[in-house]
């Protein structure tokens, strides 16, 4: 069974609709059944299918510091100051990695879209030159996993870049994937599939389709995968 149920996207709406402290203090407990616990549940599931992708890859059910992320938002810069993610995010990211940046296996839950992704978002400058260059070097294995992540329904989306990146012509044949500012492969689900008997088998699934992709961003990353 998925651990995810209806409750979890009610109160999710619910939370959408009374973004504050005082709100969510007093619903701490419906949010403890509803979402956190499930999402722990999920990525203890998830746990052995993760390694046998890559051993490199962790899944931490732990309520601070595991893969799932904290449910607080940071609106230090962010003109929306409510305090809470309307979302459930979890991240299966490579352990050499120490942030969101790392490249990683992703599943996004909400009442707006829930998807499930895979690649690395907003690298730094450095990671960024870097998958750039193996691009440019080695462009057959990353256009073969453009094709496997196709043929199952991902889409590479993200940030770009409006002009071709530094050191690098505007003819050149594989110009609109060095444009990318990010490097993620997405895939939308629909809540039926989240509450579904079979979501664990299908997350394993869809993430085996993004092997490729991630091989080939952790060789460019001097990562071991």
């Amino acid at each position: 069974m998925s651990p995810f149920t209806r409750q979890s996207f009610n109160f999710l709406n619910e939370l959408s609709v009374n973004n504050e402290r005082e709100w969510f203090k007093s619903n701490q407990a419906r949010y403890e059944d509803s979402v956190r616990t499930p999402a722990l549940k999920f990525i203890e599931a998830m746990q052995p299918h993760i390694l046998a992708l890559s051993p490199r890859l962790t899944a931490v059910p732990k309520k601070v510091g595991g893969s799932m992320m904290r449910p607080q938002r940071d609106s230090r810069f962010s003109k929306d100051k409510t305090p809470y993610k309307t979302n459930v995010g979890i991240q299966f990211r490579h352990f050499q990695g120490k942030d969101v940046h790392a490249p990683g296996l992703y599943l996004h839950i909400a009442n707006d879209g829930c998807f499930l992704a895979a690649g690395i978002w907003h690298p730094e400058s450095k990671a960024l030159n870097a998958i750039r260059s193996c691009i440019d070097e080695n462009p057959n294995s990353y256009k073969k996993a453009l094709r496997e992540l196709t043929a199952q329904g991902f889409e590479m989306q993200g940030s770009q870049l409006i002009r071709p990146p530094k050191g690098y012509d505007k003819a050149h044949p594989m110009l609109e994937e060095l444009k990318r500012k990010d490097f993620i492969a997405i895939k939308p689900l629909t809540i039926e599939q989240v509450c579904s008997a079979n979501f664990v088998e299908l997350c394993t699934q869809e993430f085996a389709a993004c092997q490729q992709l991630m091989r080939y961003l952790c060789f460019a990353l001097d990562l071991d995968y």
